[in-house]
């Protein structure tokens, strides 16, 4: 099953909601720019490399997508990618205050941190595949399961939410988190949870009342 076929498109009508009702926030995810691991398609983690020069393209090109809708506040993981990317739509949002949230931090890959996908295969074949295929079971071999990173992304989009109900909020973080927080929505099993989420991309949800739900799905890149 796809993420398209297990969400109703009916909910998911555009990229930009017309605006939060009163008791609800409209949360924008932003997976943070291009940094050299990116380009060289090796687990980042929480290893803290820089946005380059594409990277800072990619969050001014996020920051004006986002400069119509009224942010009221940004959020962003703990690295410099994140915050980098962060204070750029802020800067554009002219919201006076980023706000570092650890929940929003990328997976601990352990020893898979700084591999391709071919090496991390070559390392640990059983483990891979799992995290291929099944994110519920994946475990990052010496790292973080998969299923407790999403758990702690979810609180952390449950708290923006309880925060800012009736408000725009963004919140940057990583590919894999935003591919997480879709399969707790969408139910989505097999490899297909691995949506394709480009960088500075931007992916909608709607926070009312402790539920999540997705408005908007991400634009693609690449799925590593």
């Amino acid at each position: 099953m796809t993420v398209n076929e297990a969400i109703d498109k009916r909910t998911v009508p555009s990229l930009w909601p017309v605006g939060p009702a009163r008791d609800e926030c409209q949360l924008f995810l932003i997976r943070h720019g291009t940094t050299t691991l990116n380009v060289q398609n090796r687990y980042r983690g929480r290893r803290d490399v820089p946005l380059d020069a594409q990277g800072y393209q990619d969050a001014v090109d996020a920051a004006r997508k986002l400069s119509s809708v009224g942010l009221g506040a940004v959020y962003s993981g703990p690295l410099r990618r994140t915050m980098a990317t962060a204070q750029i739509i802020a800067d554009e949002a002219r919201v006076p205050d980023l706000r570092i949230l650890h929940g929003l931090n990328n997976v601990d890959y352990g020893a898979w941190e700084g591999l391709t996908s071919e090496e991390a295969s070559m390392y640990s074949p059983e483990a891979f595949d799992l995290y291929r295929t099944d994110p519920h079971h994946a475990v990052c071999p010496s790292g973080e399961r998969l299923a407790d990173a999403q758990r702690r992304m979810v609180e952390a989009i449950e708290l923006i939410g309880a925060r800012h109900p009736g408000e725009a909020a963004a919140a940057v973080t990583h590919a894999v988190m935003i591919r997480l927080l879709v399969v707790g929505i969408s139910g989505v099993t097999g490899e297909s949870w691995r949506i394709p989420v480009g960088r500075g991309s931007v992916t909608t949800v709607i926070v009312k009342d402790g539920e999540i739900s997705l408005s908007g799905l991400p634009e693609g890149s690449d799925v590593d």
